[in-house]
């Protein structure tokens, strides 16, 4: 497969809102493999469309446990708070303090369309309303309590 530029901050395209996926092609399984890929290769837990030029609604997730996809995900129900250190793909170099909820309950179709509903706790309930806001033209650092910090290199 191909790795996909990531365009970062201030890029146009992180502001504006996905399109629905209407049907699985070639070309947008194609997509959800580079996309993976990108992913894997700047070592992120998670890859929006978007963040690849792409306005799908559209979402790659890796927290450990195998990846995760995600076409057309909408949020069903949330639970509890964590608050902790985010980052971003197109945000590099930063982190920032963010307070999310600790459960999500999402539901989505797979790479083959058919529906599925997840629900994820700790990293993979941060990761999935990251990406998710994503979808609509939100970035992480809208919700950063205090200032971004440089990540170092023992962090990352």
């Amino acid at each position: 497969m191909a790795l996909r530029t990531i365009r970062e901050i201030g890029d146009e395209v992180l502001t504006k809102t996905a399109k629905e996926v209407e049907g699985m092609t070639p070309r947008t399984k194609k997509l959800i493999a580079d996309m993976l890929d990108t992913m894997y290769e700047a070592e992120g837990v998670g890859l929006a469309a978007p963040q690849v030029g792409i306005l799908k609604r559209i979402v790659t997730i890796d927290v450990g446990d195998g990846p995760i996809v995600l076409i057309n995900p909408v949020i069903q129900e949330t639970g509890g708070e964590q608050t902790g250190p985010e980052g971003c793909l197109s945000v590099p170099g930063k982190q920032g303090i963010v307070t999310r909820p600790n459960e999500v309950t999402v539901k989505a179709l797979d790479e083959n369309m058919e529906e599925q509903v997840i629900t994820g706790t700790e990293l993979l309930a941060r990761a999935i309303c990251h990406e998710c806001d994503h979808l609509d033209g939100k970035l992480y650092v809208e919700l950063v309590e205090g200032e971004l910090t440089d990540v170092t290199d023992e962090e990352e």
